[in-house]
């Protein structure tokens, strides 16, 4: 996880989140970028523990390394505006470029943003829309909520929405490469269903061109009712859907449900 991208940490012990902390801001400062850490502590302690982090003072006094409170780093009495985050994000990697840092890491407990279920949907929605925007951009991001705090069930809204992460989850979607515009790996089965249609309807991934092009290269299993839900996304976007798979059965079922709006393409 220290590598640049975007990646979810669930923690049950307040010592991971900070033990990731000083990882982040060394992995940071050697890679020559801004680090911004955010999360609910009291600024001084954060100060204190992030010390023993060689040339932390230095960079803390230059402006290298950036501490804030959640409230400092985003609006924490009302649900999130996903776009509205984005651009803050897009206007804080280009000053760090334009001050000499080769990117923007950001490490940020946002627990205290996604308590109720208003707040956790548009929160969700962000998720993907920076995943999206921080792709191929010098921007990475460690999101870090608290198990304890939210419960399995929430968590995994979020933790699903991340290209990687400690959380176990039974899907990843997120964004994609090349012409994919969303990407999808692990398992998508019934007892599922729910957790994947509130995490399509958040990423809202739009089609190009008239093709939703799905890159489900790392999904190991997909039933019927995923297949009808992306089939339905599209429809309602007036496109049709690219499915492309390793697996020659998800073709076969494609053909068996008569899922004309879909079309497979088996990688070898």
């Amino acid at each position: 996880m220290a590598a640049a991208g975007h990646a979810c940490l669930a923690y049950d012990d307040p010592a991971t989140w900070r033990a990731r902390t000083v990882e982040q801001v060394t992995v940071g400062l050697a890679a020559g970028e801004r680090v911004w850490v955010v999360g609910p502590e009291e600024l001084g302690a954060v100060t204190r523990r992030l010390g023993a982090v060689p040339g932390f003072d230095a960079a803390l006094g230059r402006g290298t390394v950036r501490l804030f409170t959640t409230g400092e780093a985003y609006r924490h009495d009302r649900a999130v505006d996903p776009r509205r985050q984005v651009r803050a994000y897009a206007r804080a990697t280009a000053e760090a470029l334009a001050a000499g840092h080769t990117g923007l890491r950001v490490v940020a407990d946002a627990t205290d943003l996604v308590r109720d279920a208003a707040r956790r949907d548009a929160f969700a929605r962000y998720e993907h829309h920076i995943d999206r925007w921080m792709r191929h951009r010098p921007m990475s991001a460690v999101c870090a909520y608290d198990r304890r705090a939210l419960g399995d069930a929430a968590v995994a809204e979020l933790a699903c929405l991340h290209p990687e992460g400690n959380a176990d989850v039974p899907f990843r979607l997120h964004a994609g490469d090349g012409d994919a515009v969303v990407a999808l790996g692990g398992e998508l089965d019934s007892t599922h269903h729910a957790l994947f249609t509130a995490a399509l309807d958040r990423a809202d991934p739009r089609p190009v061109a008239g093709r939703l092009v799905v890159d489900a290269t790392d999904l190991r299993f997909v039933d019927h009712r995923a297949l009808l839900r992306l089939r339905d996304h599209a429809r309602r976007h007036h496109a049709a859907v690219v499915l492309r798979t390793r697996r020659p059965a998800v073709a076969r079922l494609v053909g068996l449900l008569g899922l004309t709006e879909i079309r497979v393409e088996v990688l070898r």
